[in-house]
This record gives structure tokens, sequence and C-alpha cells, in this order.
């Protein structure tokens, strides 16, 4: 005879967590100080969700329809960031709160995207500041000390 609560526990759908691996990771931000409006560099720590790679034991039909939908996402865990200019904490938006990691690939990176922004509003590309020459008495090669 079988105890009770086995026929209880088939009859359950599975929790989330089984599809999932969990794994904190840390990335860095771009926010504005609601105070200063100072836009700094800000370390989130976020943790990731990542799909298992076989159906967790138990499962049904429905647990399997759900489990060839998902895909790996980061939750944001951080909520407030301390500006590092005035010191005050003010919130992070709540609309970055979960990314989906298959949206990540492929986002072109700051530097890129200034570029291009330039290119396309027809302001000329800025040149890199040159140097000027130094004067011949720091570039002479020392006859020794005299």
């Amino acid at each position: 005879m079988t105890p009770p609560f086995v026929a209880t526990m088939r009859g359950m759908a599975l929790d989330e967590r089984a599809f999932f691996t969990d794994k904190p990771e840390t990335r860095l931000g771009r926010h504005q100080c609601p105070k200063c409006r100072r836009t700094g560099e800000y370390s989130i720590r976020w943790v990731r969700h990542s799909k298992k790679d076989r159906l967790p034991a138990g499962a049904d039909e429905g647990d399997r329809a759900k489990f060839a939908k998902v895909r790996d996402y980061l939750l944001r865990v951080d909520d407030e960031v301390t500006c590092k200019t005035c010191g005050k904490k003010f919130e992070i938006p709540s609309q970055q709160s979960l990314l989906f990691v298959d949206q990540l690939t492929g986002l072109p990176n700051d530097e890129d995207l200034e570029r291009e922004i330039a290119a396309a509003s027809g302001e000329p590309e800025p040149t890199p500041d040159s140097k000027p020459a130094l004067p011949a008495r720091f570039t002479r090669k020392s006859s020794g000390w005299k």
C-alpha cells in the first residue's frame, strides 16, 4: 500500500524553480541620479535563471509544455543604488527588472552606439587629440652628468 502523500504529490504541477538553475552575477548599469542629475556606472546584482538541460522527474504533460516554452532570464536583485556624487539613494526604474538572455546577445556596446548616432546625425567623427612634440632638450641623448 502506498502512503497517502505520494498520490497527492503526483497530482501537483512542478514549481518553476524545478526548471531552472540559479546563479548570482553582477553587471554594470548606467543610471542618472534624480537629485544631482549626474549619470554614473553602478554595479547591480542580478540572478541568472538558466534552463536545465532536461525535464525534472515526475513531470506531467502540462509541465512538458511549460518546459518547452521557458527560456533563460536575468532577474534584478538590487532595487536601489547610492549616487557616487551626492550620496543620495535612488530607485532603479522597474521596467528593467527582468531581462531575457537571448535579448542581450547582439546588443551594441556604448562606444559603437555613440559612433553610429554621430554618423547618422552628420557630425564629423572626432579626431583623437595628438600630443605636441617634445622640445629637443627632452629628446637629446644625455651626455652624462658634468
